[in-house]
């Protein structure tokens, strides 16, 4: 199972089947699959930035950022473009050629767009991909970013369309896929994937990605975030997910969107090596790179610089060339040789 065809009617039982796979199947058929449609020693590396930390009025039940929740995030104002600029340039000289930008709000006023659109155009002239989360969009939103040069915009479905209510009251599940529809519309390229590790059932997990892999369009970039539990927040006390079953996740995510660059995201502190070689295996394709995503912890730069060379594996980069971006792979010793040092799209857990 290597050509597999791109499809958009999965139902939940052949979903459900995969996930029920014997573990070593799975994982052949997945690398077959990725190995079909990607470099599999080639892994893209972002930087995710908070531009704009805490203060949030949803509740989502992971997320450090929620007002409602005492998780010790201190809200701030949106950064200012020197400062972003900054940062950008220090992950692209640690090696990242994508640079996440997110924003805790349920989403952007009008008056936000032009700011927001200003840093978007700054990070693109530094030669990265960008990518933006912000929430919910209004009218026009989505066109004046692409304008601005927005590569990517990530806005997750979180869970399966039946477990939503249990994690987020503030908005609904259609108001997600509404975004994304703008998204598309507008010609930009999407980000969206979900979180797992919530209490929810691998029936649950099929559901999210058989709504992952049924949009109109399969993202561009699909981000699995395993919970990250945070002290104040409701899911603070989750049980923690069997790291073969969030193997398994990767594999199956891979299995229904062979093009997709699925991304190992949040969680991967809480991952020892083995697991995480397991997920690029499986069909992980990209990381965020650096110490922080957002308001949690992630694994630091030189650590994943040492992954990457015992598992032979280079980050993929990025190069515009006359107008065109293409992909051009960075060896390890290259990044190595970079000075600087790197920093780590909603929140916190979920990117």
């Amino acid at each position: 199972m290597t050509n597999a065809a791109t499809r958009h009617d999965w139902s939940r039982e052949e979903v459900r089947a995969l996930f029920d796979l014997p573990f070593n199947e799975l994982l052949h058929r997945a690398h077959g699959v990725h190995r079909a449609h990607h470099d599999p020693n080639a892994v893209q590396v972002s930087t995710l930035l908070s531009i704009k930390t805490g203060g949030c009025p949803e509740d989502c039940a992971y997320c450090p950022q929620a007002a409602r929740y005492d998780t010790g995030v201190t809200a701030q104002k949106l950064m200012e473009i020197d400062d972003v600029l900054e940062r950008a340039r220090a992950a692209k000289a640690a090696g990242a050629s994508r640079f996440c930008m997110g924003a805790a709000w349920r989403g952007p006023k009008d008056r936000d767009i032009p700011k927001v659109a200003a840093i978007v155009r700054a990070v693109k002239d530094l030669g990265l991909e960008t990518c933006a989360t912000l929430g919910l969009l209004g009218d026009g939103h989505a066109q004046a970013l692409k304008a601005a040069g927005l590569d990517y915009y990530n806005h997750n479905i979180d869970t399966a369309p039946e477990f939503y209510g249990e994690i987020i009251h503030t908005r609904e599940y259609q108001d997600r896929l509404g975004t994304l529809e703008q998204v598309r519309d507008a010609g930009l390229k999407t980000c969206c994937g979900g979180i797992v590790g919530m209490g929810e059932t691998r029936d649950q997990r099929a559901g999210l990605l058989q709504a992952l892999a049924n949009l109109p369009e399969h993202p561009q970039s699909v981000p699995i975030n395993q919970l990250v539990p945070v002290p104040g927040t409701p899911l603070a006390n989750a049980e923690k997910l069997d790291p073969f079953e969030f193997v398994r996740t990767i594999a199956v995510a891979r299995l229904l969107m062979p093009a997709s660059v699925v991304r190992l995201s949040a969680g991967r502190q809480q991952m020892d090596d083995a697991v995480q070689a397991l997920c690029f295996f499986a069909g992980a394709g990209s990381i965020f790179y650096g110490e922080k995503l957002l308001t949690t912890g992630n694994p630091d730069v030189a650590q994943d610089r040492a992954l990457f060379r015992r598992l032979d594996l280079h980050p993929l980069e990025v190069v515009e060339a006359a107008g065109t971006a293409h992909a051009d792979i960075l060896h390890p010793a290259a990044a190595a040789d970079s000075t600087g040092c790197g920093h780590g799209c909603g929140c916190s857990a979920a990117a």
